[in-house]
């Protein structure tokens, strides 16, 4: 019987691991080349992967809500139409490698050597850390408490433990040796892991971190009260948040920068624009544009922090913070944002917000945000001071554009006028970026919109 092994393919470079969501086939369905299998969930996006072969599915190797690593095969598929094959043994450990098979089968003899207590492990630790069905399973036969995982350094997303960091833990534990700490692993400089890089530390140079050790408080919920639980996204935003506050010494400055000449500008060419185009051009694409020179002039504000070191990025590529109708946030990126003209980035935020709004977002267009904007004006609000985006170092908030009197100096003397006004505000890694830097990279952002060409024409 011909067989095909459909593996969990590399979804980003920062992207380890997968839980599957749903399965859109059954054992014993007639699958088509390329016609969507199973939906997974990453820290980055959800995704809908295609078959790599045709035939029938005879076989899946991870359930919903089970963990998958990159490369691990989640199914077989017959391209002969033969029968479904047998299920698996119940002590098979679904889609491991043969290297992990070998683990397995190494706990399983020293399992009768080892009493273990019966134990019953939640979702989520006192520290809010998020542990996967497969993890809390492993855990549980093993007799592994929640305050073991709790100490336990994970290698994945926001230093989460995976699969391979609970065997490894278990298989030392057997031996008598001490536990590895996983985040170790990733204390390359490249962006592939940057909750693991910037994991906070009781140090600069690193450690083994202190969220572990803040309880967050038990709240008992009053008669009537609606309890909602977070979905997958919310609790990974949540963990990024915290995260980032503990990372960083957060700093805000605030500048108030006169946008008249844009405003009329756009309500002189946004219908030309449209009916050439097939676009509505929008605010942000100008605003972006302008924070793209100002960082050429401050090329500092578009670093990261590993350790003690600081990583000058190459490339300028631009964050936009987008509501989703769910309520959760996502962070889309225009990639060599500094390439494109007023006309290209128009498309490029308009594809990536429309792409975010309707889940159409792939990995990579998620990845490798070297500095965000969010638009908290769109929801009337003067100005926020926005958690900056790890492992970037600076966020820019735009406040509502807002008709104010003004004072206008001419040559002939001053009057009140009226006038288009919004705020920046520049929150920055106080680490790296101390206030003068801060401060002038967001001026010389409201320079630039101030000086903005009337006469432009694109």
């Amino acid at each position: 019987m011909a067989q095909i092994e459909i593996r969990l393919p590399k979804m980003g470079e920062s992207v380890t691991e997968a839980t599957i969501t749903n399965w859109l086939k059954n054992i014993g369905d007639k699958v088509e080349l390329d016609e969507p299998l199973v939906e997974v969930a990453t820290d980055k996006v959800d995704n809908e992967l295609p078959s790599e072969a045709g035939g029938i599915l005879i076989k899946r190797f991870f359930e919903k809500d089970q963990v998958a690593q990159v490369g691990d095969v989640i199914a077989l598929i017959s391209t002969d139409g033969d029968g479904v094959a047998a299920a698996a043994p119940e002590k098979e450990i679904q889609g491991a490698t043969d290297a992990a098979k070998e683990i397995v089968a190494t706990i399983e003899t020293v399992k009768e050597t080892v009493a273990n207590e019966a134990i019953q492990l939640d979702k989520s630790g006192p520290s809010g850390k998020f542990y996967s069905p497969l993890v809390r399973s492993i855990a549980e036969k093993e007799g592994i408490s929640m305050s073991e995982l709790e100490n336990l350094n994970g290698s994945g997303q926001a230093g989460r433990v995976t699969k391979k960091d609970i065997l490894t833990y278990v298989e030392n534990r057997v031996n008598g040796a001490a536990p590895q700490p996983a985040a170790q692993a990733n204390t390359s400089s490249t962006p592939a892991a940057p909750a693991a890089q910037n994991a906070p530390s009781a140090s600069p140079a690193g450690g083994n971190g202190f969220l572990a050790n803040i309880k967050e408080p038990i709240v008992v919920p009053n008669p009537g009260d609606e309890i909602i639980e977070m979905d997958r996204m919310r609790k990974l935003i949540a963990e990024h948040m915290i995260m980032s506050k503990h990372v960083s010494p957060h700093v805000t400055s605030y500048v108030e920068a006169d946008v008249t000449e844009i405003v009329q500008w756009r309500d002189k060419i946004k219908k030309d624009f449209q009916k050439r185009e097939g676009e509505n051009m929008t605010f942000t694409p100008i605003l972006i544009e302008a924070i793209v020179k100002a960082i050429k002039d401050f090329p500092m504000i578009n670093v990261s922090v590993s350790g003690t070191n600081i990583i000058k990025r190459k490339d300028i590529n631009i964050g936009m913070a987008t509501a989703l109708p769910t309520g959760n946030l996502i962070v889309p990126v225009i990639k060599n944002a500094d390439r494109l003209n007023l006309t290209g980035l128009t498309k490029a935020v308009n594809e990536l917000a429309n792409n975010a709004r309707n889940n159409k977002l792939k990995p990579e267009d998620i990845q490798g945000g070297t500095f965000t904007v969010t638009n908290v004006g769109s929801f009337g609000n003067v100005m926020g001071t926005p958690i900056i985006n790890q492992p970037q170092v600076a966020i820019l908030a735009l406040g509502a554009i807002r008709k104010i009197p003004a004072v206008i100096e001419t040559p002939h003397g001053d009057f009140i006028g009226i006038r288009h006004k919004m705020f920046l505000s520049h929150s920055y890694d106080h680490r790296v970026v101390d206030g003068a830097l801060g401060g002038q990279f967001v001026r010389r952002v409201a320079d630039y919109l101030e000086s903005f060409d009337p006469n432009r024409e694109l």
